[in-house]
């Protein structure tokens, strides 16, 4: 998808009075936007020729994503800035995804509102101009619109430092990057986008998207918020939250979503400082947020306290692995996302082992190759971060390699797999890590009434609390059998965990699964006092 700022032929169109500020401040503002690579359109002295405003400006102006007015001295005294400044209000005003910036260079923004001084003398001498009324509309209306007032007691080069930073923010492109091949979000995408339900009303609508680690949770929300950013005055995709609450703080990511939002950079002494200026600021923009990989209820008070904080018509978009956090924050809707279909996840593997030898729709595939794809598909379980991982491992790999290594793998998770799933664990109490890893490695299957009889011995009855909390954290499931399943890659994530405790002496693990490696410990009799426990306990 292209950005906005694609959209058009220049990001900038400067208005100015050119006697004013030509040769000196508009001219090192152009400059400036220059350097930073800003598409700034600035006409030249042979354009401004006669009263009237030319063609040429005129369709400029329209090719133009935002304005610069810099309202200057002599600014009201000519005919042909007014007609300039009505026609850039006519065209962007108010339009989503464009801006205007005034700049009150060395002039009092009231006496433009109140056409005092300058200004006052300058409409003076549109007197008998039939276009005199709209020309005051104009300047009235510019002066309600949120700019920069130049006073002459800073650096000019600091002040237009200030200018360039914020028209950076506003053509920062829309579109994020999602992936170079997606394959199974469409009907997701379709889903999530009804829940958000565009343009219904005036409501500021939260929606969740959890599932397990590696699912595709970020991989929808980046999908859906390029596809309707657009549509609101003001967009921003707060990515990692989990990862940058941990490293920076949470005013860290306040400061983010001001800046993102409003162009504000404020010193914040903390969250709750956070927390007010965010409630002031946001209420005035029809914004989307989207709140990428959640993991504490703190995180949603102070980032989308309330729906009250937030312009009408306002959307917010949550990940997370865990639906209680939803529920706690009183989100109103949230979707489950799934695994994909055996035929998209062969289409994936396929793709990203295989990409140089043929196209995506290629169904030329060798027999030794629609093999490896088959045994990865069975060991993924449609998980899509795990077919990419194992797709992208095979990538100009001969057969044979790959098949060794898929042997390993099937022994010994893929360190990235592990790594990703393994943070809903790390995140668990101990007692619900042991709860994990009982069922991870004994109870998958089994009936939900066994397994709560069973631990009930061991835990008591807040065994009951724990296996909840593993199921809102995507971690097991409950089917409508009334049987405990699990991914069978989390399956493998929570007995790799128990592998590590002594990778080479069985009999040195707190929990026995695998029969070879029960025997070869009884007949050995290298078993621990704990895996005894825990033997007579499961069996």
């Amino acid at each position: 998808m292209a950005s906005l700022a694609d959209q058009f032929k220049y990001d900038v169109f400067l208005s100015f009075r050119g006697e004013d500020t030509r040769h000196g401040f508009t001219g090192y503002l152009k400059k400036a936007l220059d350097d930073k690579g800003v598409r700034t359109f600035m006409d030249d002295k042979e354009l401004r020729k006669g009263e009237e405003i030319t063609p040429s400006l005129l369709k400029a102006i329209e090719q133009s994503m935002m304005a610069i007015v810099v309202l200057s001295e002599n600014y009201a005294s000519s005919s042909f800035c007014l007609q300039e400044l009505s026609k850039i209000l006519d065209t962007m005003k108010d339009m989503v995804g464009r801006s205007v910036f005034p700049v009150f260079y060395k002039v009092d923004p009231s006496d433009v509102r109140k056409l005092k001084r300058s200004f006052g003398e300058g409409m003076d001498k549109h007197k008998a101009n039939s276009n005199l009324d709209k020309w005051k509309v104009s300047l009235h209306q510019v002066t309600d619109l949120s700019g920069f007032h130049y006073k002459g007691d800073t650096p000019e080069h600091m002040f237009i430092g200030d200018i360039v930073e914020q028209v950076l923010g506003n053509i920062e492109p829309l579109a994020l990057p999602v992936g170079d091949y997606l394959i199974g979000l469409e009907h997701q995408k379709q889903h999530l986008t009804s829940l958000l339900n565009i343009g219904s009303d005036d409501t500021v609508h939260m929606v969740g998207i959890h599932g397990m680690g590696g699912i595709g949770k970020t991989t929808l929300a980046l999908s859906v918020y390029n596809l309707i950013a657009h549509e609101f005055d003001a967009s921003c995709f707060l990515e990692n939250v989990r990862e940058n609450h941990e490293k920076h703080g949470l005013p860290y990511l306040q400061n983010i979503i001001l800046s993102k939002v409003v162009g504000e950079k404020n010193a914040l002494t903390g969250v709750r400082q956070g927390i007010s200026i965010l409630e002031q600021r946001l209420r005035q923009k029809k914004l989307l947020l989207i709140l990428d990989d959640v993991n504490e209820q703190e995180q949603l008070k102070a980032l989308a306290g309330k729906h009250k904080w937030f312009g009408p018509s306002s959307r917010i978009i949550i990940t997370t692995r865990d639906k209680k956090l939803l529920t706690c924050h009183g989100v109103e809707h949230t979707y489950e996302v799934r695994g994909l279909n055996a035929k998209d996840a062969f289409e994936l593997v396929r793709w990203k082992a295989f990409k140089d030898e043929f196209s995506p729709s290629d169904e030329n595939v060798s027999l030794a190759q629609l093999h490896v794809i088959e045994r990865v598909v069975a060991y993924a379980s449609g998980h899509p971060l795990a077919l990419e991982v194992m797709g992208s491992h095979f990538s100009n790999k001969t057969i044979e390699q790959c098949k060794d290594a898929l042997d390993r793998y099937e022994k010994v998770p893929h360190k990235k797999i592990q790594t990703t799933l393994q943070i809903s664990f790390d995140a668990l109490e101990d007692e619900e890590k042991f709860v994990f890893l009982d069922i991870a490695c004994c109870f998958k299957g089994c009936k939900l009434t066994r397994v709560d009889e069973i631990l009930h011995a061991h835990h008591g009855e807040i065994v009951k609390d724990h296996i909840n909390v593993l199921v809102e954290k995507s971690l097991i499931k409950i089917n409508e059998f009334g049987n405990v399943t699990l991914h069978d890659l989390v399956e493998d994530m929570g007995k790799e965990i128990v592998r590590q405790e002594s990778p080479q002496d069985p009999g040195k693990r707190t929990r026995l699964w695998f029969s070879n490696d029960i025997m070869q410990v009884l007949e050995e009799n290298t078993v621990s006092n704990n895996v005894m426990d825990n033997l007579a306990f499961h069996h």
